[in-house]
């Protein structure tokens, strides 16, 4: 079955996923919601032995992700 990049909102993710925002490309370990104490705020978390990255989104923000057909 062939991947194909899908439009989908933040509040959609799900741990696991490899999404792309921009130029910039990861995979979500996990999600924290709220963030900041705040529900339009979540923060993607990619965790790997390479790297670690946090980013900041608003729920509503429309990225790209890699999903099956």
């Amino acid at each position: 079955m062939a991947k194909l990049w899908r439009k989908i909102t933040v509040a959609e993710v799900e741990p696991g996923d490899h999404i792309r925002n921009g130029a910039q490309e990861y995979d979500v370990a996990r999600i924290q919601s709220p963030f900041l104490g705040q529900t339009a705020l979540v923060c993607l978390i990619e965790d790997t032995p390479t790297r670690w990255l946090a980013h900041p989104m608003g729920v509503t923000l429309e990225i790209e992700v890699l999903r099956d057909e």
